[in-house]
């Protein structure tokens, strides 16, 4: 039966959100929607994704309200930048990290947590020689990126995952 529906979780909820999505129980939906669930489950059999084993549960919750805040302080200082009546001063710039992460799933964690957060995107990852490339809407105000990054998240990232 693993053999025909190697994620049977995934199949199920592909098809509930076709269904959802057409608006329709029609026999043709479910038929064509069951095909397409049991296609994609297949297909994520070629991806492999990576296991990770959370280890520290509580380092999670405290990642998730530094990224809470972070996320907060950003939308005011861009929302601030925008409305000014005087024009802003921001230096939009590229800037290069070194990154420690080993752990793929912690590595696409962070590029999630760096870009949800107005004024930052992430741009490019180097696996070979750990760099990222991200853009930061104002390094004006003289804040080290590298540490900022290090120490908010990768650190709790590192206690989560490794």
């Amino acid at each position: 039966m693993r053999y025909w529906f190697p994620f049977p979780l995934l199949s199920l909820s592909l098809l509930a959100f076709w269904l959802l999505v057409n608006q329709s129980v029609s026999p043709g939906a479910i038929v064509l929607g069951s095909v397409l669930a049991i296609s994609l489950a297949w297909a994520m059999t070629n991806l492999t994704p990576h296991k990770s084993r959370l280890r520290r549960i509580g380092a999670a919750f405290r990642l998730f309200g530094t990224l809470l805040v972070d996320i907060a302080q950003s939308n005011v200082t861009v929302f601030r930048t925008l409305v000014s009546r005087r024009k802003p001063i921001t230096e939009p710039s590229f800037v290069t990290l070194r990154l420690t992460l080993e752990d793929e799933n912690a590595i696409a964690l962070l590029s999630i947590f760096l870009t949800t957060a107005p004024g930052t995107a992430w741009i490019e990852y180097d696996r070979r020689t750990h760099l990222l490339l991200m853009h930061v809407l104002d390094t004006r105000d003289g804040k080290d990126w590298q540490s900022i990054v290090t120490d908010r998240y990768e650190r709790l990232l590192k206690e989560i995952f490794e």
